[in-house]
């Protein structure tokens, strides 16, 4: 009789605790902290944390500048070691990460990748992508460029890290519409006339997510190319600082108003649309963080509370703003 007692009462005791549901760490990871194009990303994983209503914690974390990946994986690591029962990362160093996930699949962590994916041959570290096509933010900014430039011309392409998989793929996207043939793999083939596109020398430029080196790199080559024809950041780079983006560009309006200079820059954040606004691009195609951050925080629970595992990829839209729609167009969310 004491057994059954004693039974009964730790089921008692027991059923609270049963009934109330885990608090999940999910751990949203950008390249860096820096960086007003992952702080949407944040502001979704937020608004997640709260509508789940204590289900999860986000747990925003990551490397506070640039850099080549390094920062990142030990951030990343570390998060293995904590044992967290999810991670969402942009990887900033492709191969780098890829090795990094495969001791979170050991150790039993779901991984979803969000803006930046890994290698094909590491996908199987990670249940899936969420976030934009990367290929096609470059193949529209190549036809945002055509259209300005429809007899082809002289281009820069400048670039995140050479080794972050999404803007090689954006690169790719760039290079196989302009040439109108597709290319293996990213980065793609450099343009070196093919369509009447070429690539200047010095180019593409590589900016590790340092914005001060990335206005600094387009006031260089724009000045050492008075005549270029194209100018396309596959991410919003040198915007991310406006004034000292302004102070270039100024320098070049009268070319991007006539349109001998095609100026269309990845990414559609608020301070880039007013920057499209005053004339000082001809287009920009932006991707949604904010949803990327939201998504990945409902995937990861349903990962864990066995409701099955998001389709991979899963794609988050696209918009192509230009000064005809620029009124109108979604910017950055």
């Amino acid at each position: 009789m004491k057994a059954l007692l004693a039974l009964l009462a730790a089921i008692a005791v027991a059923q609270p605790a049963a009934a109330a549901d885990k608090k999940y760490v999910f751990a949203l990871v950008p390249k860096n902290t820096n960086n007003p194009f992952f702080d949407q990303a944040r502001d979704g994983c937020k608004k997640a944390e709260k509508e789940l209503n204590g289900a999860i914690e986000c747990l925003y974390v990551g490397p506070g500048e640039h850099g080549g990946g390094e920062e990142q994986v030990q951030v990343v690591n570390d998060l293995i070691a904590r044992h967290v029962d999810g991670i969402a990362v942009s990887p900033s160093n492709a191969p780098a990460m890829g090795r990094t996930l495969a001791e979170a699949n050991k150790a039993g962590i779901p991984v979803l990748t969000w803006d930046s994916d890994l290698l094909d041959r590491d996908k199987k570290e990670r249940v899936a992508y969420v976030g934009t096509h990367n290929y096609e933010i470059g193949v529209n900014l190549a036809k945002l460029a055509m259209a300005i430039k429809p007899k082809g011309g002289t281009i820069c392409i400048q670039s995140g890290g050479a080794a972050a998989a999404n803007h090689n793929e954006r690169m790719q996207g760039i290079r196989d519409t302009l040439s109108g043939k597709p290319s293996k793999q990213s980065p793609g083939e450099r343009l070196s006339g093919q369509n009447g596109w070429k690539e200047v020398d010095g180019c593409p430029l590589y900016t590790n997510d340092d914005f001060p080196v990335a206005v600094q790199q387009m006031e260089d080559i724009l000045g050492k190319y008075p005549q270029l024809d194209a100018f396309v950041p596959t991410g919003g780079f040198p915007q991310f600082l406006p004034q000292a983006y302004r102070k270039v560009a100024e320098k070049v309006k009268t070319r991007i108003d006539d349109g001998s200079l095609a100026l269309v820059v990845a990414d559609t954040l608020p301070v880039q649309i007013d920057l499209l606004k005053a004339g000082l691009s001809r287009g920009q195609v932006g991707q949604r963080p904010f949803e990327m951050g939201y998504k990945t925080m409902y995937f990861l629970k349903d990962i864990k509370d066995g409701k099955g595992k998001p389709a991979d990829p899963t794609y988050t839209g696209l918009d192509v703003c230009t000064p005809q729609n620029v009124a109108t167009c979604v910017g950055g969310g």
